[in-house]
């Protein structure tokens, strides 16, 4: 479950990137939104990055044209698999470029449902549609790759008729979780908790598996520019607050539960832990002006 920002539509980057992710390995879709016609929001969704056109660059001309021509080649031969082969491994793909839409050929023939909740009364059609979905990704199916995805943007919304119907909607994340428990399936659940109340977010809060937020950053702040590194490049912050812990009763310890979102070269969305940037000793407070354990009293322009 993402925790969405009122201020900027960050969450939206992580359902685009869940879907394309799904759609090249093939995996069954399921979208709702409380959009007129969600259908059209699979226009906007990545296209996938391949670490051998990026390796690609640093080759002469010929070479690239060489690697172009092949590449087109293989796509028009038909090869179309949903795992991408490196040194005759299979591997996952992970990275999207956002500036470019996801080519046809990764929907042909794929089983995408795309819902809208806007002019739904109730969640009876929809808690049906999810388990029709569900059905046809059995937990016995030892393929991993063929398991579902449901994406379902921006729950409780105002645009969803439902939207004052609390117990309703408790229920069907209820019902939705035991569902998917017995499926081959994941899902993610975006919610507005500027636009609920107070109670219900907490509610929706305890009920997530795994629970995250986003938050945009200022476009120039100048303080949090000196503290972070790479503050540039940052659109917003993921914070981890709760990690699924199913079939055990050890709580998972995270290296670190707030990440930088950044645009990698304004086209690739990566998550990264803060690195907070050095201090300068000849304008801020060091760890040797403080007092220390051990070590020389000199202290240098730069003191960690």
């Amino acid at each position: 479950m993402v925790m969405e920002d009122p201020e900027a539509p960050h969450h939206m980057l992580l359902i685009r990137n869940f879907m394309s992710q799904g759609l090249v390995h093939k995996q069954p879709l399921l979208y709702a939104s409380p959009a007129k016609d969600p259908r059209g929001f699979l226009g906007t969704l990545p296209s996938p990055m391949f670490s051998k056109d990026e390796k690609s660059r640093d080759r002469d001309a010929e070479q690239e044209k060489g690697l172009r021509i092949a590449w087109q080649y293989k796509k028009y031969f038909g090869e179309q698999n949903s795992e991408f082969q490196r040194d005759g491994k299979s591997e996952y793909c992970n990275d999207f470029d956002l500036r470019k839409p996801l080519e046809r050929h990764f929907y042909s023939g794929q089983q995408i449902d795309c819902i809208s909740l806007q002019d739904s009364a109730d969640l009876t059609t929809f808690q049906d549609c999810c388990s029709s979905f569900l059905s046809q990704t059995s937990r016995n199916d030892r393929n991993i790759t063929c398991a579902g995805r449901i994406a379902i943007q921006s729950l409780g919304a105002p645009q969803c008729d439902f939207s004052d119907k609390e117990c309703d909607m408790l229920s069907f994340i209820r019902s939705l979780k035991s569902t998917i428990r017995s499926s081959n399936a994941v899902a993610v659940i975006t919610f507005p908790p500027s636009l609920v109340s107070p109670a219900f977010s907490k509610r929706l809060q305890h009920l997530a598996d795994t629970l995250v937020s986003v938050k945009a950053i200022p476009d120039e702040d100048k303080e949090l520019a000196k503290l972070l590194t790479g503050y540039q490049d940052m659109v917003g912050l993921l914070s981890v607050h709760k990690v699924a812990r199913i079939n055990t009763q050890v709580p998972t310890i995270l290296e670190a539960t707030t990440f930088s979102m950044k645009l990698q070269k304004r086209r690739s969305l990566i998550l990264e832990c803060l690195n907070q940037a050095p201090v300068d000793g000849s304008t801020g407070s060091s760890y040797a002006s403080s007092g220390s354990c051990s070590g020389s009293s000199k202290t240098g322009s730069l003191d960690f």
